[in-house]
């Protein structure tokens, strides 16, 4: 098939207008591609040497931001510049296409043509994919029609043309594909494949790509993932402790706002990219925050707390509050379904002897109903949502949080669904009260955000939050005093959370 001739005319980059097709696919911007590009050595460039791997390409500006640095770095060593582009682009970029759309995109994109043996093609291949190839695989069902590899459900694929079964996370070697060992693999790769749960539920998937990267050893690994791995996510808890444990990783990038990074692209709970060095490891990493104009950039250890603090500055005022070695507040939030009670109870027809607080409100209720915790229904208990007010971490436009979207008093006889949980149960209503002008501070709900990086309040969210004698009020001037907070720290919690009625 021939392509049309181009008209001699200025076109802007196209990669800077891709929009993007979902939360699971999205396009990488080029600006964000030289971010990653820039924590690489600088002698990489011009190392004929060395190879590039994208295993999870998609618009191909990885390998096309590679291709202009060595272009330039390799002139010296190659003056003829087809000689030059012909030996960067048969020796030195591979990619896997993660669809057959996107290989003829990235081919586009990387050889200026669709057909790596075009007419129009940068360089000449024999073959039309060139050392950008789709392959296509199947999932691995087992006998409950779960794929074994991914997670993904057969049903879920039943009625689609395009099954999305991942080469490289479905038993595809690209070193055995192309011949080749890799010193970088960089890339964006698919974050989450449906899995058949309720309310159309998706698994991760980024944290395979990772791992299959990380099992062909190159000697540079970077790649632009969701950052909610940190403290959550379904099925990552071992990844998690493997990444966070991972010296190899020397530098993090982080993004609380996936808009910062990704502009117009929503991805909960942010995003962070990051530098896997096999040859180079070092207990420090260099963390780096990213929120609008702010930046801050901390070598620490990714251990250095349990579980990980993404912001930089809350680490001193998180030892702070450590330091007294008090109990956290976790230990009182309740779990899921405080009473037993999930979100599709309602209040009974009739009378009731109790009463139920549901997300349309309050109804009688019958204790007999209530199978969990039946022994706070007399007191006083301290009722938060267990949705956060923000959207996974992203503040207003001035970039602040109010975190907790309900905090209230559930008196004796009343009991809740879990829209709800419960942060406390005590005695008096005036210790209740206590606790909730406490929840209330700024203070107590920039501890709870360092945890709280997606829409759900859970027990872990409040495990930097210390416990306190309830007998009297506390405020944010008390707390600080308590804690030793300088004015900084008092001046940065203020940036960042919103006040809240007492």
């Amino acid at each position: 098939m021939s392509e049309p001739t181009p008209t001699p005319q200025h076109n802007p980059d196209v990669l800077l207008c891709l929009a993007n097709l979902s939360n699971d696919e999205v396009f990488t911007p080029p600006a964000v591609v030289n971010a990653m590009l820039d924590r690489l050595p600088e002698a990489i460039w011009s190392d004929p040497t060395a190879t590039f791997l994208d295993p999870c390409c998609k618009s191909g500006v990885f390998l096309r931001e590679a291709a202009k640095r060595l272009i330039r770095g390799l002139e010296g060593q190659i003056p003829d510049l087809q000689a030059r582009l012909d030996h960067i682009f048969h020796r030195q970029l591979f990619a896997l296409a993660i669809t057959e759309l996107t290989g003829l995109l990235a081919r586009r994109s990387v050889y200026c043509s669709r057909f790596a043996n075009g007419k129009y093609s940068l360089t000449h291949f024999e073959t039309a994919e060139g050392n950008i190839r789709f392959v296509e695989t199947r999932h691995c069902w087992n006998a409950q029609g779960r794929c074994t590899l991914c997670g993904a459900t057969k049903q879920t694929f039943a009625q689609r043309a395009e099954q999305h079964a991942y080469a490289p996370i479905h038993g595809l070697n690209p070193q055995r594909l192309f011949a080749m060992k890799f010193d970088v693999i960089l890339g964006n790769p698919p974050y989450q494949l449906e899995d058949g749960g309720n309310n159309a539920s998706a698994s991760p998937i980024y944290h395979l790509f990772v791992e299959m990267a990380k099992r062909l050893n190159p000697r540079y690994l970077t790649f632009v993932i969701p950052a909610r791995w940190y403290t959550g996510g379904k099925g990552l808890e071992e990844f998690r402790q493997t990444m966070l444990a991972d010296q190899r990783i020397v530098t993090l990038v982080d993004f609380p706002d996936s808009r910062d990074c990704f502009p117009g692209v929503d991805v909960a709970g942010g995003v962070c990219y990051f530098l896997w060095d096999r040859d180079h490891p070092t207990p420090l990493c260099e963390v780096t925050n990213i929120q609008g104009t702010y930046r801050k950039t901390l070598r620490r250890s990714l251990t250095e707390t349990t579980p990980f603090v993404r912001a930089n500055e809350a680490l001193s005022i998180i030892h702070k509050v450590r330091a007294l070695h008090e109990a956290n507040l976790s230990e009182w939030v309740s779990s899921r379904k405080p009473f037993g009670l999930d979100t599709k109870r309602q209040p009974v027809q009739g009378p009731g002897d109790i009463t139920l607080r549901w997300r349309g409100g309050i109804g009688p209720f019958l204790s007999a109903l209530v199978t969990a915790n039946t022994a706070w229904i007399p007191k006083w208990k301290v009722l938060i949502s267990c949705l956060t007010a923000d959207h996974a971490g992203q503040g207003d436009k001035e970039g602040k949080r109010r975190i907790l979207a309900i905090v209230d008093l559930l008196p004796p006889g009343q009991v809740c669904t879990e829209t709800y949980l419960i942060a406390g149960v005590f005695e008096t209503e005036q210790e209740a009260r206590n606790c909730i002008t406490y929840l209330k501070t700024r203070f107590v709900r920039f501890l709870i955000a360092q945890l709280a990086t997606t829409q759900h309040i859970s027990k872990v969210s409040f495990r930097f939050v210390p416990q306190q004698d309830f007998s009297v009020a506390w405020t944010d001037e008390a707390l600080y005093e308590k804690y030793g907070l300088t004015a900084e720290e008092q001046a940065f919690i203020a940036q960042l959370v919103k006040p809240m009625e007492a």
